[in-house]
């Protein structure tokens, strides 16, 4: 099996590389998901479980309708509504993260507990998302918003562009 090699340094975006580990990336997701869920009292329940399981088969972000036809590849078409319920209580939970500009959805196993912003690198070319954190961009977001006297609710940033492994390819 290969080493769990992902392109990470504190303020940088997190993108798979090829030698990247997805079965041990995927499996510290799902541990990550139970420990969130126990911690919270909630539950990871059978439905819930699949729909993490199905964002976490790729890097890319699927949108609702892609998760029901992956699931309806595993057995009985979920409905719509079922869905979208189990991805707002991921959500909640900071399991996933919903990407605005594509309409679609994306694991997550970071802890976002501090109420920094949320800064998504996405790839034009194969549609990888890696997730910045950067405490200069957070500092500046908190300074502004209080300047206005705004709160931000979710503060998120997309920005398109050319991955790591796209660019080197």
């Amino acid at each position: 099996m290969a080493k769990a090699t992902m392109k990470k340094s504190h303020g940088r975006a997190v993108f798979p590389t090829p030698g990247h580990d997805h079965d041990r990336c995927a499996s510290d997701a799902i541990a990550h998901a139970e420990a969130t869920c126990v911690a919270h009292k909630e539950k990871l329940t059978p439905i819930r479980r699949r729909v993490l399981e199905s964002l976490l088969a790729s890097h890319a972000p699927l949108g609702a309708y892609e998760l029901i036809d992956r699931l309806a590849d595993q057995g009985a078409r979920p409905a719509p509504i079922t869905i979208y319920r189990a991805l707002d209580f991921l959500r909640e939970q900071g399991l996933v993260h919903r990407i605005e500009s594509r309409n679609a959805f994306i694991a997550c196993a970071h802890n976002h507990e501090s109420g920094d912003p949320v800064v998504f690198l996405i790839c034009e070319k194969c549609g990888a998302v890696g997730e910045a954190a950067s405490a200069a961009v957070a500092e500046t977001i908190k300074s502004a918003s209080r300047a206005a006297g705004f709160t931000p609710k979710t503060p998120v940033i997309e920005i398109s562009g050319i991955c790591v492994n796209c660019k080197a390819a």
